[in-house]
C-alpha cells in the first residue's frame, strides 16, 4: 500500500522469515468455495428438491463472488498496466505470473468446480443444480484477482 492507501502498482512482497508466496487467503478462499460448492452438490444429487434451493443459492453467492472479483481484477490490472506488461493468459490463466504452487492450487479448484458443476447438472438436469455452472466464474475470478494483486510482469516496453 502507499501513503494514500492506494495499492501500489506491483505485487506485494513475501513477509518477512516466510518462503511463502503472497496470496494465501486468496487461495484459501477458492478451496474453500470449492469445498462448500462440491458438498452442496453432492447433498443436492441424493437427497430432495429443498437441497436443491439450498444449492442454488450457493451457486448464485459463489457467482456473485466471482463477478465481483472480475472487476476487482480488472480494476487492479488497469492500474498495473501503466508499468508493467500484462497478458490475459497471464491474469486469467496465471501463465507466468505466478509460482507453480499457487497456479495448481487456483487452478485445480477451478478444474474441480468445473467438474462437479458438469457432473451435478448431468446427474439432475432441468433442477436448480444447473446453476452450478456458474460457480467456475468464482474460481477463475479468484485466479485473476491473485494474478493482479501479486503476479509477477515484465516492464512496459518503450512506446506502448
Amino acid at each position: 500500500m502507499t501513503e494514500g492507501g492506494n495499492a501500489g502498482p506491483g505485487p506485494e512482497a513475501p513477509r518477512p522469515g516466510t518462503s511463502a508466496p503472497p496470496g494465501g487467503a486468496l487461495v484459501r478462499a477458492s478451496w474453500w468455495g470449492t469445498a462448500v460448492f462440491t458438498v452442496v452438490a453432492v447433498l443436492a444429487v441424493v437427497a430432495t428438491d429443498a437441497v436443491g434451493v439450498v444449492a442454488a443459492v450457493v451457486d448464485l453467492v459463489l457467482f456473485a463472488a466471482g463477478c465481483a472479483a472480475f472487476v476487482w481484477t480488472l480494476l487492479r490490472a488497469a492500474d498495473r498496466s501503466r508499468a508493467e506488461e500484462l497478458s490475459v493468459a497471464g491474469l486469467w490463466l496465471l501463465s507466468g505470473s505466478a509460482p507453480a504452487g499457487v497456479r495448481r492450487a487456483l487452478l485445480g479448484a477451478l478444474a474441480v468446480q468445473v467438474v462437479v458443476a458438469l457432473a451435478a447438472a448431468a446427474a439432475r438436469p432441468f433442477t436448480p443444480l444447473a446453476f452450478g455452472i456458474l460457480v467456475p466464474v468464482y474460481g477463475l475470478g479468484l485466479a485473476g484477482l491473485w494474478a493482479a494483486a501479486f503476479g509477477t510482469f515484465g516492464p512496459r516496453g518503450p512506446g506502448r
